[in-house]
């Protein structure tokens, strides 16, 4: 009894002494000492799950952010990405309070007033606080890209290098004290000019001088790119964020994961945009309708297993917060009240599990598990590992303690055992729509060894997880003891 009263007593002294001017008790995060994942203050891993809700602090009233956030939390999102000076007139239109964020439209004069819920940055310190409450960190876009870069959108564009650095050492001031803040630059527009790159890297310097560097800085880019195109050697990056974008296929978009994780020097690697749930697939809906469940289920594992160290969903409803009575934005299906327990995004969690019941901070990308496809002896590659749809990836522990396959379709493979340790092996089937294991038996190690997904032949996918059993794992997806 003494025991467990000293032990909550330490715990609420702890808790306590973590407590800052939001009220937060989560952790500051920093990048791992091998320079591929983020970690917390106190060195344990940080899986990065994020929704992009651009404009949850535009569009929102509080109840309604409110809501939205316990339901982001439920479902295990880490990290709410959202925009300050938004996409969809962020400068004009006022939020349903009747609030605007600047003077004038002139990033360096901010629109504060006296008092507690007075005005729009009020608003958004209300849904940065309860967002760390819910132990959630929100990846805060200061602004989105149009602004100084108008290739669409209503712009206008307001900022030049001077006023950028002064708005975001003002950010940066205002929520030094919040821990739970990703900084992203950038927002969906091409740097095109010196200009453009001067401007996110002056307001890089003024959030860096604001908050004294406690936090973590990335660029969301535009899609099919990522921000190592042209910002991968500035100091200020500390990880790379790609925007895969909404096309549903592997080649020529997720793989180019695996190449931002091979750049040098090293740095973690992000999906900040892949396929949203219920989009226009490829912007093209006439020709191939909107994504399902699936196409966004595919990038979360292609991603983690090309590289990544966490990952991004995002719902067509969600980003923009429709709901009738707004200027719709590509043709979303339902509102956004509704598509927030839509099956995607509640499959996402599963896939964090998957990882966090592993060894996290050796898991390393490696396809060489995967015995290319050879009858007759003739090699066919675009049938194991595959291509398009159906391409299968694979990852494991630089130690060798386990190893993952993502198959993305029934089709018979074989998988190279010699990088696991241990002379015995165990395999399960991981099911990415409900998150439950099952085990397939346990054997003595070979050079290889053939595998058939629980639903041959058909478009549903599965990850094979192969454990070193004298590790004693507990099942896939599971807490680790």
């Amino acid at each position: 009894m003494r025991n467990s009263i000293r032990f909550l007593i330490v715990t609420a002294i702890i808790i306590a002494s973590t407590l800052n001017a939001f009220g937060q008790s989560v952790q500051r995060l920093k990048v791992s000492d091998n320079k591929r994942f983020l970690v917390k203050a106190d060195g344990s891993p940080f899986f990065y799950l994020g929704d992009t809700a651009w404009e949850l602090f535009h569009r929102l009233n509080r109840e309604e952010a409110d809501r939205y956030l316990k339901n982001r939390a439920s479902k295990g999102f880490t990290v709410i990405q959202a925009v300050a000076l938004a996409e969809i007139d962020g400068l004009n239109d006022p939020n349903p309070y009747g609030h605007r964020p600047l003077l004038n439209n002139d990033p360096a004069t901010p629109d504060v007033k006296d008092g507690a819920n007075n005005d729009y940055w009020d608003h958004l310190d209300f849904i940065v606080k309860r967002a760390g409450e819910l132990g959630m960190y929100i990846g805060f876009l200061p602004t989105w890209g149009d602004k100084y870069n108008k290739k669409w959108g209503v712009g206008p564009e307001v900022f030049t290098p001077q006023n950028a650095e002064v708005y975001g050492e003002w950010l940066g001031k205002r929520y030094k004290d919040a821990t739970n803040i990703i900084w992203i630059l950038g927002g969906d527009r091409p740097l095109e000019t010196e200009t453009h790159k001067e401007v996110n890297r002056a307001m890089a310097r003024g959030l860096r001088k604001g908050d004294g560097g406690t936090h973590l800085l990335t660029f969301h880019p535009t899609g099919g790119n990522s921000s190592s195109q042209h910002l991968h050697n500035d100091e200020w990056l500390d990880f790379n964020m790609r925007q895969n974008g909404h096309v549903a296929e592997f080649t020529g978009r997720y793989d180019k994961t695996r190449e931002d994780y091979d750049r040098t020097p090293t740095k973690p690697v992000l999906d900040g945009e892949p396929i949203y749930e219920d989009h226009p697939v490829n912007f093209k809906a006439k020709e191939l309708g909107h994504s399902v469940a699936t196409d966004v289920r595919r990038p979360l594992y292609w991603d983690l297993f090309t590289g990544a160290f966490g990952h991004t969903y995002g719902h067509h409803s969600v980003w923009q917060m429709w709901q009738a009575g707004r200027n719709p934005i590509n043709n979303p299906l339902l509102s956004w009240s509704e598509a927030l327990d839509q099956p995607g995004a509640a499959q996402m969690q599963h896939g964090r599990r998957l990882i966090e019941s592993r060894p996290f901070l050796t898991r390393i990308p490696d396809d060489s598990l995967l015995v290319t496809h050879k009858p007759d002896k003739a090699e066919i590659p675009t049938a194991m590992p595959g291509a398009g749809l159906k391409r299968f990836v694979a990852t494991r522990d630089s130690e060798g303690s386990y190893a993952m396959v993502y198959a993305p379709t029934g089709r018979k493979f074989k998988v190279n055992l010699t990088k696991l340790s241990g002379e015995k092996v165990r395999g399960w089937w991981f099911n990415p729509r409900d998150g439950k294991a099952t085990l397939i038996g346990e054997w003595a190690k070979s050079n290889e060894r053939e595998f058939i997904t629980p639903t041959p032949g058909e478009d549903l996918d599965w990850v094979l997880v192969i454990d070193d059993a004298s590790k004693k794992f507990p099942p896939p997806g599971a807490a680790k003891k």
